[in-house]
């Protein structure tokens, strides 16, 4: 079963960020036993800082406007520098990301502004190399173009920092790794793959040419009596995106939370189990505190279940979703489907927004989302 799941503003923040000094090692420890040692505080607080130098210069190249002050400070501090082979990766990722900043302009989407923000959750050290676990937790703003964007995104996410000791006894960041299933953050480099492979013939894939077809009509969002309640399911994933509800079970660690989290969010608002003894049987649908079907957690299985059992149908076009709809993607073009996010808000020029776990997101446009993986298949569904 394939289941698929802020400091100072931008600039500045980088600045103060990447001018720290990384301890030597002779200071870098604190007691422990010699092959795998934790790092005392003074060192975790200089890892947070690059992280957040790095994690902040991401972002702001995404702005209409950014300082490029930290990776000048990043470059010219003979201290703390990133080490040669990473810093090379990051300049090229920056400039994938100048990339997707044009092809979001000409989708018609920008952000004024940023707040990025690192936390260390934790740090090891072995011998000469250390790893650091941290937190980066971001909020965009929507710039005004087209005049009803919603005010914000933001994501959390979380990432894997390798260091060695360079020379001169200091740490060098060596890699940074994503450590989250489904999308990418917006400021996460990523290089396009191409579609290929066979296509899921339980489903239609959706063209994502905007603004697509107008034959698709918008959705009644008034409850009706006995009916489905979108704005409840918006609600519930708006509420849940990043504290997620302790009446369900997480699958973070068993594959990723997405297609659970959008189950969550169609129960929130009617949508009824179907129940059954055998959980690989797709035509069910349900949970309960031991157990829950296939199709409940599992992205292929959710698509299955929805299709033969006509909840929901595709949609021809992304732009054509509304709130409640779901959105899934194939990344690879291998015929899997491997993320799971549902609709929360839909602009009045027919742009939907959509919520999801896995990377916990909050009304990241589709437009960023084509735009950051041009290759992959989306399948859109009408709930």
């Amino acid at each position: 079963m394939h289941i698929t799941r802020f400091r100072a503003a931008v600039g500045a923040a980088v600045t103060v960020a990447a001018t720290a000094a990384l301890l030597p090692t002779s200071a870098a420890f604190a007691a422990g036993k010699p092959d795998s040692r934790t790092a005392d505080s003074a060192t975790v607080e200089a890892f947070g800082r690059i992280a957040d130098a790095v994690l902040n210069d991401r972002t702001s190249v995404l702005l209409d406007t950014r300082s490029t002050a930290g990776r000048k400070a990043a470059k010219l501090d003979g201290k703390v520098r990133l080490s040669a082979g990473l810093s090379r990766a990051e300049d090229t990722g920056l400039s994938s990301l100048k990339t997707r900043k044009a092809w979001l302009a000409a989708l018609g989407e920008a952000y004024t502004a940023a707040d990025t923000k690192t936390s260390v959750d934790k740090a090891t050290v072995k011998g000469n190399r250390a790893t650091v676990r941290v937190t980066e937790t971001t909020e965009l703003t929507y710039k005004k173009i087209r005049g009803d964007e919603p005010s914000t995104t933001g994501f959390t996410a979380h990432h894997e920092l390798s260091f060695s000791l360079g020379k001169g006894g200091n740490w060098e960041l060596t890699g940074i790794r994503p450590q989250d299933d489904g999308p990418g953050a917006i400021n996460e480099p990523r290089t396009a793959v191409a579609a290929t492979g066979s296509i899921d013939l339980n489903g239609s894939p959706a063209s994502t040419r905007y603004p697509g077809s107008r034959n698709a009509k918008p959705k009644d969002l008034t409850p009706a009596k006995g009916g489905l309640d979108y704005k409840a399911m918006a609600a519930y994933a708006e509420k849940y995106w990043r504290n997620y509800n302790p009446a369900y079970r997480s699958f973070n660690a068993a594959g990723g939370d997405c297609t659970n989290f959008i189950s969550q969010s169609l129960k929130a608002g009617g949508w009824k189990d179907v129940p059954g003894s055998d959980t690989s049987d797709y035509h069910k649908w349900w949970y309960n505190k031991s157990s829950q079907a296939d199709s409940w957690v599992g992205a292929n299985e959710w698509a299955w279940h929805t299709l033969s059992g006509k909840r929901a149908t595709n949609l021809p076009n992304v732009y054509q979703m509304d709130v409640g709809d779901i959105l899934q993607m194939d990344f690879d073009g291998d015929g899997s489907k491997d993320h799971s996010m549902i609709t929360t808000y839909r602009s009045r020029m027919g742009v939907p927004y959509v919520t999801y776990h896995s990377t916990n997101t909050y009304r990241k446009s589709v437009a960023s989302i084509i735009a950051s993986y041009p290759g992959a298949v989306y399948y859109a569904y009408r709930t």
